[in-house]
């Protein structure tokens, strides 16, 4: 039996999976965000370990047996979180988020005091990463930053709680902007850059390989029979593609999550930083991943259900499963700023051609559209490396819904499909890296791709029509810094 745990930003979900590799049980508890000033995203590290602990106590009450059989745990978690850890290894501070802007001027900095930067990384310096975090820390609260001795990003904070371990794998360590891509290790000078060293930063590890084992009192608490070892694991997206199989160039998948991203993994850096395409170490040797990603998806559609008042499931099911024309109207999905291609903070949604005939069908399907437009921007930055999409699988909540699968079909103009129990593609993923870390196996026995449950073509005439839409959708953005 292998543990997957997802430390996501809005739950953690964690998955028991057989030695089949099917999933036995689950469970999954909620997480909020703090913001404490307009464009500020925060979390309690607390929270993450009461929600992991509580998923896996509600396991041991419904799958006790089960449980006592773990011999390996895979960590994914959402990634570029700035943990900052005093010298009892306790939180200074909440967490500074992934979808957090304060930054923007530290990015500013950063490029200055390393130009090396983006060649390194294979990143630009963004707010959402971690090192311009803690050069805002260093301004802003300079005696929380004399004070830090340690930097984590969520999972390894929960891997530290599990294991009392500072260990980070390298797919998520290279969401920091500290992380020389190609070596896959820290970087001395992009640390120098923001007053760290290496002794501030956890030990790295391949996300597939042992990382610690879990503390004896937890395994005790959950009835396990031994120690089970804790892989070093993966960032969120990384995990997601481990989960679906995505091990090898001339895949592509989309992650429909509170954020999105079209990721592509290949065997070389295809860098393009100055499009704001991602870099990033892949959770098994020698691949990476290069992602555009856009920091509201599923979002979007949990702010309209509120919005209107209703479940998100109620605003869907009237549109029915697939789109018969565009919306009237544009949403711009930008509520919490934007990354590929933009890198732009402070930019903000829209809702354009609204009229007394507007109707909430018309708004909830241009929300729809309007992160599928967003993913088309992140297509484009992709081609402009070299990356040709030409299918793609989906994965995340937002990938429940047909209608919005069809939506990104057409407007995309591939082929997408989807896997059953996509939702928790990253936690399968994480139990995936569990495996191998223990086992040793072939990475490409584990990692199979699942069974696809139903493929959304285009339409000729809707993709038409999307693309007649496309040009007149961006002229919508207007950059606000």
């Amino acid at each position: 039996m292998y543990l997957g745990i997802d430390l996501g930003t809005s739950a953690v979900k964690t998955v028991l999976v057989d030695d089949t590799q099917r999933v036995i049980a689950s469970a999954s508890r909620p997480l909020t965000i703090a913001s404490p000033q307009p464009g500020h995203s925060e979390q309690d590290p607390a929270q993450w370990i009461d929600a992991a602990f509580a998923t896996l106590d509600a396991l041991k009450a419904s799958h006790g047996q089960e449980l006592a059989a773990v011999k390996g745990i895979g960590l994914s978690g959402q990634m570029h979180g700035a943990t900052l850890l005093d010298a009892g290894l306790r939180p200074l501070r909440p967490c500074i988020l992934w979808n957090d802007g304060r930054a923007a001027a530290e990015c500013r900095v950063l490029e200055q005091r390393w130009p090396a930067l983006r060649a390194v990384t294979g990143n630009k310096a963004m707010p959402g990463f971690t090192a311009p975090k803690l050069l805002w820390i260093a301004t802003h609260e300079p005696d929380i930053f004399a004070a830090t001795k340690l930097v984590l990003q969520p999972k390894a904070y929960l891997r530290l709680v599990l294991s009392g371990e500072a260990v980070e794998d390298v797919s998520d360590a290279s969401g920091s902007l500290w992380l020389d891509a190609a070596r896959r290790d820290w970087s001395d000078a992009a640390l120098a850059a923001t007053g760290l060293t290496r002794e501030h930063m956890p030990r790295l590890v391949e996300g597939c390989a042992p990382a610690a084992r879990l503390r004896s009192e937890l395994a005790r608490r959950w009835g396990m029979t031994g120690r089970p070892v804790i892989a070093g694991g993966a960032g969120d997206n990384p995990a997601g593609a481990i989960g679906i199989g995505a091990i090898q160039p001339g895949t592509a998948f989309i992650s429909l999550g509170t954020s999105g991203a079209l990721l592509a993994p290949t065997a070389t850096i295809a860098a393009n930083p100055d499009r704001a395409v991602h870099t990033f170490c892949h959770a098994i040797p020698d691949m990476w991943i290069q992602a555009g990603a856009i920091l509201s998806a599923a979002s979007c559609l949990a702010w309209a259900a509120r919005l209107f008042g209703v479940t998100e499931t109620e605003l869907l099911a009237p549109l029915g499963s697939r789109p018969r024309a565009p919306s009237p109207v544009s949403f711009l999905p930008y509520l919490a700023g934007e990354r590929t291609p933009h890198d732009d903070p402070a930019v903000r949604g829209m809702l354009d051609g609204l009229s007394h005939g507007t109707d909430r069908n018309a708004i909830v399907q241009a929300v729809l559209e309007g992160v599928a437009f967003a993913l088309a921007d992140c297509r484009d930055a992709l081609s402009d490396a070299g990356i040709a999409i030409a299918e793609a699988d989906v994965i995340g909540g937002g990938s429940r819904s047909s209608f919005w699968l069809s939506v990104l079909a057409n407007v995309l103009n591939v082929p997408i499909h989807c896997f059953a129990g996509g939702e928790t593609g990253a936690a399968f993923g994480a139990a995936r890296l569990g495996r191998l870390a223990v086992t040793g196996e072939a990475i490409a026995t584990v990692c199979t791709r699942p069974q696809r449950v139903e493929t959304f073509e285009p339409d000729t005439g809707l993709t038409d029509a999307y693309a007649e839409r496309l040009p007149a959708w961006r002229e919508l953005y207007r950059p606000r810094h």
